[in-house]
């Protein structure tokens, strides 16, 4: 009888959230299987070592980067402000995945490197067909710098129904990025004009 695949999506789910947590070296085969609450025979069942774990992974990364890709040049605003828009850390599966894959560059894993270049060459590609590629850059670091500053200010960016405070404002620490994200929106267009 074929295991289900809840049971290896738990263990990827588990090597996803130790990278983030505790970086690569950390993340073990034992580390996981205890994360996913599984014997280490199960989680070798699924994944026979750990690259096998990194390549579902950045299978999972592509998949979604993917996704985002082609939400991203059908959006109605423009990819750019799309791009924009979704810069904001909201703890998402493409969030949780980016990070974690980061944390497989950071220690030179060259296959995640290769594959952070192709994701960032689609967007680049995406950015140039709506504001020219002089400043398809400009907007992609933008997204970056946005993003990056939202992630490393902690939880996600909650909403007015959930924190009782303005928009932006997590135990009044975070600046407001809706008004962030307003003003590059902004400056896009001013990019464009």
């Amino acid at each position: 009888m074929a295991r289900k695949p809840v049971a290896r999506d738990a263990v990827l789910d588990a090597f996803e959230s130790l990278l983030i947590e505790v970086g690569e070296r950390a993340a073990t085969l034992d580390a996981v299987a205890g994360r996913a609450g599984v014997s280490k025979g199960g989680l070798l069942y699924h994944f026979p070592n750990k690259e096998a774990l990194i390549s579902a992974l950045l299978e999972r990364l592509d998949q979604l980067a993917g996704e985002d890709a082609a939400a991203m040049a059908a959006a109605d605003e423009g990819a750019a402000a799309y791009f924009i828009r979704s810069s904001v850390w909201a703890d998402t599966p493409l969030d949780r995945v980016f990070v974690a894959a980061t944390r497989l560059a950071e220690v030179a894993h060259e296959e995640t490197r290769q594959r952070f270049a192709g994701i960032q060459q689609r967007w680049l590609e995406l950015l140039a067909d709506d504001v020219g590629p002089e400043m398809a850059k400009a907007v992609r670091y933008m997204g970056d710098g946005l993003y990056f500053n939202a992630m490393w200010e902690g939880a996600p960016d909650p909403g007015p129904e959930e924190s009782g405070r303005a928009p932006g404002h997590a135990g009044g620490q975070a600046p407001n990025r809706a008004a962030d994200v307003e003003s590059l929106l902004a400056a896009v267009e001013r990019l464009r004009g």
